[in-house]
């Protein structure tokens, strides 16, 4: 069996499936058809049992995908190795990542990245809210999944991966913890953060916005330089803030309630790099990362 007669094969094993087996490969389920009858003439059986309802696997269908497929595997794999060798794509590659990064996508993505590149590690860096910029822009990562805005001249944004809903934290015992959703306008007189460090203005305040939609200022007292830092100083009743839902997954703490917010849109977190500044390793991750964001059918909803 050639490669593309394999690769067919066991898609069609997997989906069971001509419409989705066509759709998955991008070729017509007429071109399936017809190459799955050429396997099966050069095999002298039938490997699959076709209905107008269901397919199915053969007994001989049914070994044939349990020898194969171990075999299509590692073929797969020192393909992807010599192209990966071809490009230059190996050593090591550094993404930065802020909070969560990019949530539920980040195994897809890791896996499809590995399949592309088995020779290039990937090594992960957290970063902090009072530079989100800075480790990149020094070179100390080449990617970096971070919260939208980024409005930065010399900053490419690339797919976005993640969307979520914001809630307001504060401390548990606050009056208001056990509310089934809050506005900004509700909690106009309680006190904020601002944010240490180099952070842009705009960037905060799409995190931590300065007022409410009821044009209400809203004040900030201490500067905080990580996400950590500042639920510590919720939990001890220096201040509330807006994050995103996923923190009450994430860093679920007894001290901390998470009440879901009405009135702020959507927070995004976008795969960035330097603009003109990616090389063979880096272009590979960013097709990865589209992969898996088509795969799901969109950015990973937390």
């Amino acid at each position: 069996m050639e490669r593309h007669e394999m690769e067919i094969f066991l898609t069609l094993a997997e989906e069971l499936h001509f419409g989705r087996t066509a759709e998955k490969l991008r070729l017509s389920q007429a071109r399936v058809s017809q190459v799955l009858k050429r396997v099966e003439r050069g095999i002298g059986a039938d490997l699959f049992h076709r209905t107008s309802r269901r397919v199915e696997l053969t007994p001989i269908g049914q070994q044939l995908r349990l020898d194969l497929g171990p075999l299509y595997a590692e073929m797969e794999k020192a393909v992807n190795r010599a192209k990966a060798a071809a490009r230059g794509i190996d050593g090591v590659l550094t993404v930065g990542f802020l909070g969560s990064g990019a949530g539920q996508l980040t195994r897809d993505i890791q896996r499809i990245f590995r399949e592309r590149a088995p020779c290039c590690e990937v090594r992960m860096r957290e970063t902090q809210f009072a530079d989100p910029f800075g480790p990149l822009r020094a070179g100390e990562v080449e990617l970096l999944f971070t919260r939208l805005p980024v409005e930065e001249p010399d900053l490419t944004v690339g797919p976005t991966v993640v969307s979520e809903h914001r809630v307001l934290a504060m401390p548990c015992h606050h009056p208001l913890a056990h509310q089934e959703s809050l506005s900004l306008d509700e909690v106009s007189g309680e006190r904020f953060f601002g944010v240490a460090g180099g952070a842009p203005a705009y960037w905060w305040d799409a995190q931590v916005p300065p007022r409410t939609s009821g044009g209400e200022v809203l004040e900030r007292g201490q500067a905080v330089s990580t996400f950590p830092e500042m639920l510590s100083l919720i939990a001890s009743c220096q201040g509330i803030s807006p994050v995103v839902a996923s923190a009450a997954t994430y860093h679920s703490r007894p001290d901390l309630a998470f009440v879901p917010l009405r009135d702020l849109p959507v927070s995004e977190v976008a795969l960035v790099w330097r603009t003109g500044g990616t090389n063979a390793r880096a272009e590979a991750y960013i097709e990865a990362v589209r992969e898996a964001v088509a795969a799901r059918g969109g950015p990973a909803a937390l």
